[in-house]
């Protein structure tokens, strides 16, 4: 499931996954902002890449968090959390990594949510305040 489309004050955002591993190092150098249960790490998408009303995003999870079974546990929370809260909270244009962490896997599905919106509230906030060729 690459993409799905969601209702945002009458207009399509449709959200599609992050595939390319440039795209995931990109991300990773640009802006982030933590919160207990995950890393968001986010970028404005590339102009070859760049389509109106489109968030992209990706999911990870290191071997810290453990086994292959805790780690895809982490990723399918933290993609369904994504699901949830981007086509609300996400502005098009941008591209969002979502990096789990240990607490990833024992949060509540509600504090995870609210992690992820609040997460995102302070990243477009500090987004806002520097032009977007500067780094946070």
């Amino acid at each position: 499931m690459a993409a799905k489309s969601s209702r945002l004050d009458g207009a399509a955002v449709r959200l599609v996954t992050i595939t390319r591993r440039a795209d995931f190092l990109r991300a990773a150098r640009a802006r982030r902002r933590s919160t207990a249960s995950l890393l968001l790490e986010f970028a404005q998408t590339p102009a070859d890449r760049l389509k109106p009303d489109t968030v992209r995003f990706g999911v990870t999870a290191s071997r810290k968090i453990g086994g292959a079974v805790e780690r895809n546990r982490a990723k399918r929370r933290l993609r369904e959390a994504a699901r949830s809260v981007l086509p609300l909270s996400a502005e098009p244009g941008n591209d969002y990594v979502l990096v789990a962490r240990q607490e990833t896997l024992t949060r509540s599905f509600d504090a995870l949510l609210a992690d992820l919106a609040d997460a995102l509230k302070a990243a477009h906030a500090r987004q806002r305040q520097k032009p977007s060729g500067e780094s946070v």
